[in-house]
């Protein structure tokens, strides 16, 4: 990706970045001249957070930083929010597409990372590796063979079979393991996994159950006390997902009441901001239990493949207008236009704008070398490419129009 020379310095356009982004990140920033880049090693909330904002136009984040509906309006020159991780859950996204704010993120780079971890804790938990472990600092010596078992061979449940629950569905098949698989949508089957066609049959015919589902009300308390109950013969629990799929305490229940006899659990409904803030949660010192702090995708490699690949998706932005992958405003995917001006016109999605913007165009008798337009429920995006010497008169124009929400000239 060479350089693109914009209207706007690149030098004046602050980036900031928050909870110790990548450094490939910032590499890739620098890479494309972009040099005012502020950085913070972790989250920022309130007063802080709307300082570092004020006259920022790209903000980096990853799971803490809370980009909530006051933040993003008094974020006034923001243009784009990039999330250095897998979901969006920490965006208003309504917020950010009625203020014309592009939210991308990076939901196939730590794919990888994740399904390792699902089958290393799965191993670890059906070996009883948690109590060896515990027994072993004690100073205890327990060779026991007693219900510790071989991966190979059990059924391995998949709750959601995206792009991570693929994976592990391939990964676990090449440790023997079969693999059946519950999804709200209708997905096509790698290699031998099987579909089941509902969570409890799911739950009831496999020894693991693995959680990878998106983070929604729809997902929210998905394993709560009821669907816990259908745990019966000891399966093992693990949850890479969301920390508020799981209802904790009935699953500490179901632990102590070994229905279920092993849980490995990266996420929590409720997680420290920060290293100075301490962890508490109900399955702390539970049998057979691996607790680990939201650390399915934190490995140096899929660190490394996030920052590239958000980081790419913002300069695309910032340089081009392209907005594929975004989930604010629509996506557009734009060519590159020689000898042009580029203006970016985001407005309400009501009747009339368009029609508002080809007559103001055409009063100014501007030559349009290329319009492109992409559209939501709230939100409508327009870019235009017009001759260079049109592009102040009809920079100008565009602003007054009603229903604007944001007017950029790219180069």
């Amino acid at each position: 990706m060479a350089p693109l020379k914009t209207s706007f310095p690149k030098d004046k356009i602050k980036i900031v970045l928050l909870e110790s982004i990548s450094v490939s990140a910032v590499d890739t920033f620098k890479k494309m001249g972009y040099t005012h880049i502020e950085q913070h090693a972790g989250a920022l909330s309130g007063e802080e957070l709307d300082e570092v904002l004020k006259d920022a136009k790209v903000v980096c984040i990853r799971s803490k930083t809370q980009m909530t509906e006051a933040v993003i309006k008094k974020a006034k020159k923001l243009v784009a929010i990039g999330c250095f991780c897998i979901g969006t859950n920490q965006v208003d996204l309504d917020a950010a597409n009625k203020a014309g704010v592009c939210v991308f993120n990076a939901p196939f780079s730590n794919t990888r990372s994740v399904a390792e971890l699902v089958i290393a804790t799965a191993i670890m938990l059906i070996r009883r590796i948690p109590d060896k472990d515990k027994a072993a600092h004690a100073g205890e010596w327990d060779k026991s063979s007693v219900n510790s078992h071989e991966i190979r061979g059990k059924r391995l449940g998949v709750i959601g079979y995206g792009h991570i629950g693929s994976q592990v569905s391939i990964l676990a098949e090449a440790m023997g393991l079969k693999v059946s698989y519950y999804d709200v949508d209708n997905k096509l089957p790698l290699g031998n996994a099987e579909k089941v066609d509902s969570l409890k049959t799911l739950i009831e015919e496999s020894d693991i159950l693995t959680l990878h589902v998106p983070g929604n009300s729809g997902t929210q308390n998905l394993l709560d006390k009821k669907v816990l109950s259908w745990f019966t013969k000891g399966q093992l629990l693990i949850n890479m997902s969301r920390g508020d799929v799981v209802d904790i305490d009935a699953l500490k229940i179901a632990l102590e009441e070994k229905r279920i006899s092993g849980a490995a659990v990266d996420v929590f409904p409720e997680e420290p901001k920060n290293k100075e803030e301490k962890f508490s949660s109900s399955l702390q010192n539970v049998s057979n239990v691996i607790l680990t702090p939201h650390i399915g995708g934190s490995t140096e490699e899929a660190q490394w493949n996030i920052g590239l690949d958000v980081s790419s998706k913002l300069i695309k932005y910032i340089e081009s207008g392209t907005s594929i992958g975004s989930h604010s405003i629509p996506e557009l995917s734009l060519p590159k236009m020689e000898d042009t001006h580029r203006i970016l016109h985001i407005h309400k999605n009501v009747s009339g704008v368009l029609s508002e913007i080809n007559s103001k165009i055409s009063k100014l008798n501007v030559n349009i070398l290329g319009q492109y337009l992409s559209t939501n429920f709230d939100v409508g995006y327009v870019v235009l490419d017009i001759a260079k010497n049109d592009s102040l008169y009809t920079l100008k124009e565009l602003k007054r129009i009603d229903h604007t929400i944001k007017v950029r000239i790219l180069y």
